[in-house]
């Protein structure tokens, strides 16, 4: 049996893909207003726009327990996967990896944890790579790095209309948070570390889509790639952006992905979050 690859809720692929790559998802859990569930699971992206909508937003997420992991794990293993990939989101950003990685010490060397440095499908397009190079029937350790190679390829970029949310659960600093609210700026970020950081600034929403736009452009470069959108309850604005994208980019676009943010991401961005990710597809992979 192929190695399996497993991923956590954050990389919000689309369904058919998931059942597609045969990935297994561990979900995260969120607390939205005092009601906790597992993110995809028992919380939807619906009930965290619902919660964003609130006078009074409480909002938190936590890392799936090492336990969960280790019992994904061993059930794989015991159903003949020749070794488990588990992708994840960044360990800046959770510790998802660190739970992760203490489940697979006591496997033995059948388990390895990626750190992908980002979220969204800037964590989806490395799972994508590690479950494409496993069905094709690559080894353990071929498989860790074709999930590590794409995620050194893959850039994320994403507005949102307010830093407040970051800061609230602690993802930005206070001081950055401040710099946006007293100019009042939409702030554009980006993850090139796996933190994330104020990557530029604009005035309006309007302007903010269109930078991204630019800055997608500038990361795609020449090479072919795959572009991925996320957003929240605004598919016509996500359809948007992903028209021009395609529009300025032409023939050197491949796949394309339009997926709805969830809720970990929903408690952390705030509402009005849009969000590109390129995927820069290696020299003659076609």
């Amino acid at each position: 049996m192929p190695v399996a690859v497993v991923t956590d809720s954050t990389a919000y692929l689309p369904p058919e893909l998931v059942r597609t790559h045969r990935l297994t998802v561990v979900p995260l859990t969120v607390v939205l207003n005092g009601a906790e569930g597992l993110e995809g699971v028992e919380i939807s992206p619906v009930d965290a726009i619902r919660a964003l909508g609130a006078r009074r937003l409480s909002a938190s997420t936590s890392r799936p327990a090492p336990e969960q992991f280790a019992q994904t794990y061993r059930r794989l293993l015991d159903a003949g996967a020749d070794g488990v990939v588990s992708v994840h989101l960044s360990a800046e950003l959770s510790g998802t990896v660190e739970a992760a990685q203490l489940a697979a010490a006591d496997l033995g060397d059948r388990v390895v944890v990626v750190d992908s440095r980002s979220t969204g499908l800037g964590l989806g397009f490395p799972v994508l790579a590690a479950a494409t190079a496993a069905a094709q029937g690559v080894d353990l350790d071929g498989v860790r790095r074709a999930a590590v190679d794409a995620a050194e390829r893959t850039t994320i970029y994403f507005y949102v209309d307010t830093l407040e949310f970051l800061r609230r659960g602690g993802r930005i600093n206070a001081a950055e948070a401040l710099f946006g609210t007293a100019l009042s700026v939409k702030p554009i970020m980006h993850m090139p570390d796996g933190t994330i950081v104020l990557r530029d600034k604009v005035r309006t929403a309007s302007r903010g889509v269109a930078r991204l736009v630019d800055l997608a452009v500038e990361s795609a470069g020449d090479a072919e790639v795959d572009l991925g959108v996320h957003h929240l309850a605004a598919p016509e604005r996500a359809e948007a952006l992903l028209a021009a994208l395609t529009e300025r980019l032409g023939d050197q676009v491949r796949e394309t992905y339009v997926s709805e943010a969830g809720a970990v991401v929903a408690a952390h961005a705030g509402p009005g979050l849009a969000c590109v990710v390129v995927h820069r597809r290696p020299a003659g992979a076609g």
